[in-house]
């Protein structure tokens, strides 16, 4: 069983009298890579500053392996930062990058516990070069910073926080400044280091992909307020709300009724599905996901629509689907064009079925495709012209 590491007990946090943090309550597991999500604005940045001690809550407290620390300074928790801006010191080379935390440390000396030494060359030597080989930058040790790529840069300011052996690591975007193809190598590079130091790493990101990608544990945020929680699986297949289920992934949302428990009615149609526990004739969120709808011939379709728009995505199209209206968007292999009229299934698995929330009606709809993805030319649907 995971011991507990770091708890946030009713943090709330405000701006020029803005909410910024709204009595959040969270609690982190040692040795785990939980990472902060949720788009600019919604107080991730701020938990993971007040968990680094550089901002200190409103109200609410810090627990450190039960342990109060609020008005513990930074230097003195066991806790480092990697930040977006790297600040490596380009006067330095990336040896002695690393070295810096390490030469200035001071412990007791063994000889008059009354004096504090430095720590002897041999340890930080060996210390440097083990960090430098967990961030497969070995034999870079000579190398000026500023020759270095941007994922190199990274681990540099990686493998400087880690030196100093803290039981956590904060990263607050660390990987924003980086290519496409870089960003997702340092995404699998980033899971392995903290699989190998075996600390724990609090990420900050409003990247799904670099999300599900690293994390063991996903915290949603919006509006100083956790959404869900829950592994990369629990919260693309099971997402609480309907705004969790636009954040993470693509989604179609839709009003329906649960007409009773594994039955829900959309469109005047009935569709199987896989959930209950609401009451009958609830009116529910509809969440289906682009890529579980298949597309049929029209006699053979659950739904009939007609396409709007097609975007080749390269291993697959978008498509973009009106029914009576309310446009959904579909991931698919096979080609339908613009104008054609579709049917479409979808499996039970395919549907999963959310109680009403304060997001609904938000999102789901994808009428503002053309805008989004820069495609001018579509075709309107003729009035009434969709069925169910």
């Amino acid at each position: 069983m995971s011991k507990e590491l770091i708890r946030l007990r009713d943090l709330c946090m405000a701006y020029d009298d803005e909410l910024v943090l709204d009595h959040l309550n969270l609690y982190i597991n040692d040795k785990e890579f939980l990472t902060l999500l949720g788009p600019s604005g919604c107080g991730k940045t701020t938990t993971l500053r007040i968990i680094g001690g550089f901002t200190t809550p409103g109200s609410g407290d810090v627990l450190f392996d039960g342990v109060r620390i609020n008005d513990v300074p930074p230097y003195k928790r066991q806790i480092n930062t990697v930040f977006q801006k790297y600040a490596l010191f380009p006067h330095l080379n990336v040896f002695e990058n690393v070295a810096f935390g390490l030469r200035m440390q001071r412990r007791p000396d063994p000889a008059d516990p009354k004096r504090r030494s430095k720590l002897p060359e041999e340890e930080i030597r060996q210390r440097v070069l083990e960090m430098l080989e967990a961030v497969s930058l070995k034999g870079f040790e000579n190398r000026r910073t500023d020759a270095l790529s941007g994922g190199q840069q990274q681990r540099v300011a990686i493998a400087r926080a880690l030196v100093n052996r803290p039981k956590v690591l904060l990263l607050d975007e660390p990987l924003g400044a980086l290519d496409l193809k870089l960003r997702k190598d340092m995404q699998i590079e980033l899971k392995r280091i903290q699989q190998q130091v075996g600390i724990t790493f609090i990420y900050v990101t409003h990247d799904q992909e670099e999300a599900l990608t690293m994390s063991d544990t996903i915290v949603v945020m919006d509006k100083g307020s956790i959404q869900q929680i829950g592994t990369p699986e629990d919260i693309y297949n099971e997402p609480k709300n309907a705004f969790v289920a636009d954040f993470i992934g693509e989604s179609n949302i839709i009003d329906g009724v649960m007409v009773r428990d594994k039955l829900v009615q959309m469109y005047g149609r009935q569709f199987p599905c896989l959930d209950g526990g609401f009451a009958e004739n609830e009116p529910v969120d509809v969440v289906i996901r682009p890529e579980d709808i298949d597309i049929v011939p029209v006699e053979q379709g659950q739904l009939t629509g007609t396409v709007t728009n097609v975007t080749f995505k390269g291993m697959q199209y978008d498509i973009i689907v009106d029914f009576r209206g309310f446009k959904w968007l579909i991931q698919t292999t096979d080609h339908s064009p613009v104008g054609a009229r579709i049917g479409i299934k979808i499996d039970p698995d395919g549907i999963h079925v959310m109680k009403k929330s304060r997001y609904s009606g938000l999102y789901g709809d994808y009428s503002s495709f053309s805008d989004e993805y820069d495609e001018l030319d579509t075709v309107e649907p003729e009035e009434g012209g969709d069925e169910a």
